[in-house]
């Protein structure tokens, strides 16, 4: 501290250490929890494959949960209105590839009513998301 000679009195400083220290605390919390928080809401596990293709290119993402639900992006909707969002998207840019991402709980049937919904709408690119097997064949 310092003595403040004209008048003798003791001029005190505030010290920001602590302040600092936990801004700086807070903002790694921040920065490890926001990816979690970005996570797509919708729990799906898929199939396991021993090799898949990345592309990345802007591609059209729909997603069927284990009781049936259709997402497109992460927005839910039924097989009339899926078809409207991918021919108005496919309309912007045809190269446009589908990816069917369902539980591996799905009716098969399901999967095929949506890819059969991406063809009538104009889809010429299909894929199916999987997640990759550790090991070998």
């Amino acid at each position: 501290m310092k003595k403040n000679v004209k008048r003798g009195r003791v001029a005190s400083e505030i010290n920001i250490t602590p302040f600092t220290d936990v801004v700086l605390v807070l903002l790694i919390i921040f920065m490890i929890a926001t990816p979690v928080l970005l996570q797509p809401g919708i729990k799906v596990e898929l199939p396991k494959a021993q090799a898949a293709d990345s592309n990345t290119e802007k591609n059209i993402s729909i997603t069927i949960g284990d009781n049936g639900e259709i997402y497109l992006d992460d927005q839910r909707m039924d097989i009339g209105k899926l078809k409207y969002e991918i021919a108005t998207r496919l309309s912007k840019n045809p190269s446009m590839a589908v990816i069917v991402k369902g539980d591996k709980e799905v009716k098969y049937e399901l999967v095929v009513k949506v890819i059969d919904a991406a063809k009538l709408s104009g889809a010429k690119k299909f894929a199916l998301g999987v997640d990759l097997k550790d090991g070998s064949f």
